[in-house]
């Protein structure tokens, strides 16, 4: 993880300014972190000291069940908080946030802004936009199961956890986010290197026709 200092942090606080979010600046304590692929902005079960907008980038959220198992439960985009239900509960298991790509994010430390946050009628107003989507997404996504077949569902999963045209997701997390069998998995995935849409390369996969695949995802917009 890097923290942006001096004229860099500077240039990102102006060129994606946030200051509209707030009634009051943040820009005195405000950091601007860097995190790389695959590394934890949040650890799970531990409790964090920032409220996080994410800048550029993408995110996965994943939970531990009590059997062990770790199933991956959400995506984090550009535009999205990650922390907000920790600023607003006291008492709330973090779930585990790991980057999917390089991700840059402002951190708003709670120590120096909880109160003015939670006492800020435009944050409160802005961040209930954000769960209100964040919540419709969710049923979406369930009932998307339902009427879509995995051919839709994976062509979106697969551009949405892609970096830099390569995808590399396990296998088993797919299935268990999705909600398909191994081999139907598979089967989709031969399918899709068949069509020329991908190209298996050892354990991941080149995306060889973006607009074949955004075009499989766009239909599940247009519901």
């Amino acid at each position: 993880m890097e923290i942006y200092k001096g004229e860099k942090k500077r240039e990102y606080l102006k060129k994606n300014s946030i200051a509209h979010l707030f009634s009051f600046s943040i820009e005195e304590f405000v950091e601007v972190r860097e995190y790389q692929r695959d590394e934890w902005i949040i650890q799970e079960g531990t409790r964090p000291n920032f409220l996080f907008y994410v800048i550029e980038g993408k995110a996965k959220i994943y939970v531990t069940h009590q059997n062990g198992k770790v199933s991956l439960i959400n995506m984090i985009k550009a535009n999205d908080y990650i922390g907000e239900m920790e600023l607003l509960n006291e008492e709330y298991y973090t779930k585990g946030i790991q980057a999917s790509t390089k991700t840059i994010c402002f951190a708003l430390p709670f120590h120096c802004y909880r109160e003015k946050l939670l006492e800020d009628v435009i944050f409160l107003r802005e961040l209930t936009k954000f769960l209100s989507v964040k919540a419709t997404h969710m049923a979406e996504k369930y009932s998307q199961s339902l009427a879509f077949p995995l051919e839709n569902r994976l062509a979106d999963f697969i551009l949405q956890t892609s970096d830099e045209e390569i995808y590399k997701e396990k296998h088993v997390t797919v299935c268990d986010y999705l909600g398909v069998s191994y081999r139907h998995l598979l089967y989709v995935l031969a399918q899709f290197c068949d069509e020329g849409y991908l190209q298996k390369e050892g354990r991941h996969y080149r995306i060889k026709q973006y607009s074949a695949l955004n075009e499989l995802a766009e239909m599940l917009k247009n519901t």
